[in-house]
């Protein structure tokens, strides 16, 4: 049994036969680092069960479809394979040699651990094996997992030769241990070298790979040892054990512990180790390791980091802005996020910044802006934009500049400020400093400034007709292009219908961001006629007396989920079918249902019918090209149903009307009136063009869909979802001929890493830069650091944000990620869009992290009566689901409060 190798065995060069992990060990081992005891199944043992189960493993060329095939053959006959006997053999010998006791068993791959290569995670684990038969079994299991579809697809992407693939096993002796986890001998994250993070649970690690406990975290200076940055995870119920300087002795009662599992003397002993680890390797180090009551702390692999520069030799993408060394950029995403929210796509934000670049083009000509002037905003039009680590900004100063392009700048960039919800204002000289562009003289200046102003003027007239003229053109650019059957396109077709989708729109909605500017002036206008007339009015007062009224169409998609909910509790039988179908196969048999059954069943499916075709658009992340929409994928609007009817559905929001009833009467409520009501009118068109622009992006996206499917038959993707992992300028080079094949595939490569790691940071709301170098040790400057759970805070604190709708409510809070999370208390989130607004007659009060008074689900909050406050700092580190508190709208305070909900 030339193939059962032990931790004994002379170092020499085994890595081809025992796979990078095991290498690793051995290594370790014969350095002596504490390593529980193990013994490897070489790669002579893989070769007999390939010929044992009859697998043969191509060297040629292929495509990934058919390599994808022939793997799972391979995967199908080792999982089902009877283990030969010489193999049985030495698994016996391994267990023997090991000891007593259970053991783990681990896949150790040829390319795996390594610097090019790390398969990390994509190869079986088991712990905790006892008895030669399950042991039997994980080995198996093993070799089968070097053929899974997610490791295949990895040696095709990195190009290893398929002919070369060889896995052995280790089976090596599991401790029992107090805590465990792993340990960064540089930030994985950003890939600063001179700090250890160290990430742990108590007990078994599965738990912290799994994500099922909330981890531990400690981040130490690898010279000295100062804790620069430390996190504990909340714990179920469990015993620990150990000693004071590692882990504290103490059983843990109740459900929710702060009990670190990371003690001051672990800390400094895993610190060391580490320490010693990367000087004996040469390179950063990804280390799991394991601590028992003995104090001991065991080794149980170690690998190169698998940082984006070391993995995969990917550096971040960013989409900044080409400036001099010594620009300063602010960069905020304070209300981009409604739209744009977490990782979004390159194709959705080539996508959207194109338009945002042509849209207000089209603005700054409807104002009769001069054509030496507009070419002085290409400078900043195509950059209004930003995104950092697959995270979409505003480029804030150039927002500046676009309000500068209509008259009333000083005004309207201080309401600006409140539309967008930026948490602090610009300086009044940098602001002063932002100009759109400039003239050749001033009476130049004079002359261009005065026709711009008197075109505004004439739009601002003018709304309600400008508004009805864009209905008309909108309702023929509908007819024209259609808003659903795309099924008779091809891929050629459906490119050429983007392009020119994407080139009319500008010219539709270009004229139609006079109303943002509208909106901007007269809300200025009317914020200091109500410090005037008003000047006792409380701050909730100044958003909710400009609110659209109950005409907007925002609040039809609500009002129609309701309708459709109440009809459906109407029959007992309606009902049990919402309430227990799986959301994502419900509508088929809604469907199959309506055909068979009575018209009870038909007037449902008529009711969801319409609601899809009116309101199919407006769904979470409806911007987003890659976010499938409820005419692609219906399930979201039995989510919605799902939530429990509200004890008053219709309460309807007079607290503004009665203070301004109250407290203003006379010319002077005839001037504010007068005013108010062209606000409203305004707003309300703001409303129903926002929904205008949620079905063109929604034919976008169909038609993105049809590009996705054709490109995929025709293998220049691997799956039809890698569209979006191209810009749009990619993939219109696909079909002009601009893009090769290898290019596209090289590009959907290196992003479907990238957005891996985006997804592990947490984005700041507001950064800035200087110059054009985005690293990763600027940006962590900036703000940018590694997503951690943070501790929810104690009874008795009070989070303070800005009032958006009166009332007071003391109840349950409900902290969600998606609104079909929600069913009824007091709704808490981070942020929210437009698909939001169904959630929200279901909720006793709102609160919102990121979000300004003016955006979309607080305005329609207001016209419901539901008590909202936004901008809360800290809100969704601070409160958990279950937690008992009392909301202040008028105030805009939220107290945690010490009793806690009922089990």
């Amino acid at each position: 049994m030339t193939f059962l190798i032990t931790d004994q065995a002379p170092l020499g060069d085994l890595r081809a036969r025992v796979g990078g992990k095991a290498h690793n060990l051995f290594e370790l081992t014969d350095a002596g680092f504490p390593v529980p005891r193990w013994a490897v199944l070489g790669t002579e043992a893989f070769d007999i069960a390939l010929a044992a189960a009859d697998v043969q493993v191509s060297d040629t060329q292929m495509t990934l479809s058919e390599r994808l095939a022939e793997a799972a053959y391979a995967e199908a006959a080792l999982q089902e394979l009877l283990i030969p006997q010489q193999v049985r053999e030495a698994i016996s010998a391994a267990l023997e040699y090991v000891g007593d006791g259970n053991v783990a068993i681990r896949s150790s791959a040829k390319h795996e651990d390594g610097a090019a290569n790390s398969f990390a995670g994509l190869l079986d684990t088991f712990l905790n094996i006892a008895g030669i038969e399950a042991v039997e079994d994980a080995v198996r299991r093993c070799w089968a997992s070097t053929f899974s579809p997610r490791a295949t697809r990895y040696r095709q992407i990195r190009g290893l030769d398929f002919g070369d693939v060889a896995v052995a096993v280790i089976v090596q002796q599991l401790i029992q241990p107090v805590s465990s986890g792993v340990m960064f001998t540089a930030d994985p994250v950003t890939g600063a070298r001179d700090r250890i993070v160290i990430n742990a649970v108590l007990g078994l690690g599965e738990g912290l790979v799994s994500g099922a406990v909330d981890a531990d975290s400690v981040v130490v200076a690898k010279h000295g040892g100062a804790v620069i940055e430390e996190t504990v995870g909340a714990k179920g119920q469990m015993i620990v054990a150990g000693d004071q300087g590692g882990v504290r002795t103490a059983e843990v009662p109740g459900p929710r512990q702060q009990v670190c599992s990371i003690g001051a003397d672990l800390r400094s002993g895993l610190a060391e180790l580490g320490a010693r680890l990367e000087r004996h390797f040469g390179a950063p180090q990804d280390i799991e390791w394991a601590y028992t009551d003995d104090a001991q702390i065991w080794l149980l692999q170690t690998r190169p980091i698998t940082t984006l520069e070391d993995e995969s030799g990917f550096e971040a993408e960013h989409f900044g802005e080409a400036v001099a060394p010594d620009a300063l950029r602010i960069w905020d995403n304070s209300n981009i996020i409604e739209s744009f929210a977490g990782v979004t796509s390159p194709l959705t934000f080539t996508t959207a910044r194109a338009l945002y670049t042509d849209v207000y083009r089209e603005y700054a000509r409807s104002l009769k802006v001069a054509p030496a002037q507009l070419d002085q905003m290409e400078a900043w039009l195509p950059v209004m934009l930003g995104q950092f680590n697959g995270h979409v900004y505003y480029n804030l100063l150039h927002w500046y500049r676009m309000v500068g392009i209509a008259p009333g700048y000083p005004l309207n960039r201080r309401v600006l400020e409140v539309a967008l919800g930026v948490g602090e204002p610009l300086d009044s000289t940098t602001a002063r400093q932002l100009k759109p562009f400039a003239y050749a003289g001033p009476v130049l200046k004079a002359f261009h400034r005065s026709r711009s102003t008197l075109t505004y003027a004439r739009r601002f007239r003018g709304i309600d007709e400008l508004v009805q003229d864009f209905d008309a053109a909108f309702e023929e650019f509908v007819e024209r292009h259609g808003l659903s059957d795309v099924s008779t396109l091809d891929g050629p077709q459906a490119y050429r219908k983007f392009r020119q989708i994407h080139a009319e729109v500008a010219r539709i909605w270009g004229p139609m961001m006079v109303l943002d500017a509208v909106l901007l002036t007269s809300v200025g206008v009317l914020a200091a006629m109500t410090k005037v007339f008003l000047p006792h009015a409380p701050e909730w007062f100044g958003f909710a007396i400009v609110n659209p009224g109950s005409g907007a169409v925002s609040l039809e998609p609500a009002r129609a989920l309701t309708d459709i909910a109440a009809f459906a509790r109407s029959s007992p039988e309606l009902w049990a079918f919402i309430d227990s179908a799986d959301p994502a196969t419900a509508y088929p048999q809604l469907v199959e249902y309506a055909e068979d059954g009575d018209r009870s069943w038909q007037e449902l499916r008529r009711k969801v019918d319409d609601y899809i075709d009116r309101f199919g658009y407006r769904c979470l992340d409806e911007l987003k090209l890659e976010a499938p929409d409820l005419r692609q994928d219906p399930s979201g609007i039995f989510h919605m149903l799902r939530m429990a009817a509200p004890e008053d559905a219709a309460r309807p929001n007079d607290s503004a009307q009665a203070y301004l009833d109250a407290h203003l009467h006379g010319l002077r409520r005839t001037i504010y009136d007068a005013l108010r009501a062209k606000i409203q009118r305004a707003a309300t068109h703001r409303e129903h063009l926002r929904f205008a622009r949620t079905q063109g992006f929604g034919i976008l996206k169909s038609l993105v869909a049809v590009m996705a499917r054709d490109l995929q038959r025709r293998e220049l993707i691997d799956d039809a979802a890698e569209v979006y992992l191209l810009t749009r300028d990619e993939l219109f080079g696909l079909y002009d001929g601009s893009t090769g094949r290898a290019e596209a595939r090289a590009a959907v490569t290196r992003r479907r890493t990238l957005q891996r790691y985006y997804h592990e940071l947490k984005a700041p709301p507001r950064f800035t830069t200087i110059g054009s170098s985005y690293t990763a040790t600027e940006l962590t400057a900036a703000g940018w650091s590694r997503a951690v759970a943070a501790a929810e805070a104690p009874a008795g604190t009070v989070l303070t944000g800005t009032p958006s709708c009166p009332g007071a409510v003391t109840g349950r809070a409900v902290v969600v990620q998606r609104p079909e999370d929600f069913s009824s208390g007091i709704l808490v989130a981070y942020r929210t869009d437009p698909g939001w607004v169904a959630a929200l007659p279901f909720a006793s009060a709102l609160l919102i992290e990121r979000a300004s008074p003016l955006t979309h689900v607080a305005i329609i909050a207001r016209e419901l009566g539901v008590p909202t406050v936004v901008q809360i700092g800290g809100l969704t580190d601070a409160v958990r689901t279950g937690m008992t508190i009392h909301v202040d709208g008028g105030t805009g305070t939220v107290t945690l409060l010490e009793e806690q909900p009922d089990a």
